[in-house]
C-alpha cells in the first residue's frame, strides 16, 4: 500500500501552525475599523464562504454537512420535527436547523503585520458587501489593485440600546492596492489557512450519536 504523500504534507501543514483558532479570525470592536476583504487563495473566483453551523447543541457548535451539500442526520431530524404539526415540536425543529452563516478573508488596516483573519457575518452584512459588489460603480472590491477598503462601525447591544450588537459597513469611495508592496500583497494572499480545517467535521453516524445522547433521546425517543 503506497503511503499517501498529500495526507502526510496536510498532517503537517497543521502540527506547524501554532496560531490558535481564535487568532485567525477578526472580529469588530466597538467603533470603526477599516479592513479590506482579500482574495480567497483556495477559491479566487469567490472569496465568500457559506457554511452552515448547528449552535448550542450541549453547549457546542458543530459543522454542518449541508455545508457542503452532505446528509445531515440532526437537519434531518429539525425536518421531521417541524413536519409533525405541533408548535412545541415546530420551534424545537427551527432551533436545530443548521444556521449560515458567512466568511471573508480580510486583513485589518494598521494591522496588516497580523495577516489574512477570516470575518464572519450574519445575511444582513452579506448583503449589503454584494449590494456594493453588484454597483457598477464598485464592482469587484477584493482586487488587489483596484478594490476598496471597507470601513466596518461596530455597535454593542447597550450602545445601539438593542438586544443584540449592530455592525454597519460603508465603502471606501476611492480605489486602491491591497498593500503598496506588491511581493507583500502576494504573500498575503498565499500565506492563507483553509477555512474548512478550522472547524472538525464529524461523520452522520458521530452527528447522529451526539443527537441521541445530548439532546432528544429521553423527550423524543430517537433510536
Amino acid at each position: 500500500m503506497a503511503i499517501d504523500i498529500k495526507a502526510i504534507k496536510g498532517r503537517l501543514n497543521k502540527l506547524q501552525n501554532t496560531k490558535r483558532k481564535s487568532d485567525l479570525f477578526w472580529k469588530p470592536t466597538p467603533g470603526q475599523t477599516q479592513i479590506r476583504i482579500v482574495p480567497y487563495k483556495f477559491n479566487a473566483d469567490n472569496p465568500f464562504i457559506e457554511l452552515f453551523f448547528h449552535y448550542n447543541i450541549n453547549n457546542k457548535t458543530y459543522l454542518s454537512p449541508v455545508s457542503f451539500d452532505r446528509p445531515d442526520p440532526i437537519a434531518e431530524f429539525a425536518d421531521k420535527l417541524k413536519s409533525m404539526g405541533d408548535k412545541e415540536d415546530w420551534k424545537a425543529g427551527k432551533a436545530l436547523e443548521p444556521k449560515l452563516r458567512t466568511f471573508v478573508p480580510v486583513i485589518q488596516r494598521g494591522k496588516e503585520n497580523e495577516g489574512v483573519k477570516f470575518w464572519g457575518f450574519g445575511k444582513t452584512v452579506y448583503q449589503d458587501i454584494l449590494g456594493y459588489i453588484a454597483d457598477p460603480d464598485y464592482g469587484d472590491i477584493t482586487d488587489p489593485v483596484s478594490g476598496r477598503d471597507i470601513t466596518v462601525d461596530y455597535q454593542t447591544a447597550k450602545d445601539a440600546g438593542t438586544s443584540y450588537p449592530v455592525t454597519s459597513i460603508r465603502m471606501k469611495p476611492n480605489a486602491s492596492h491591497l498593500m503598496q508592496d506588491t511581493e507583500a500583497a502576494v504573500n498575503l494572499i498565499k500565506n492563507q489557512t483553509e477555512i474548512i480545517e478550522l472547524w472538525e467535521e464529524l461523520s452522520y453516524e458521530e452527528l447522529k450519536k451526539i443527537l441521541k445522547q445530548e439532546y432528544f433521546m429521553i423527550n423524543h425517543n430517537i433510536k
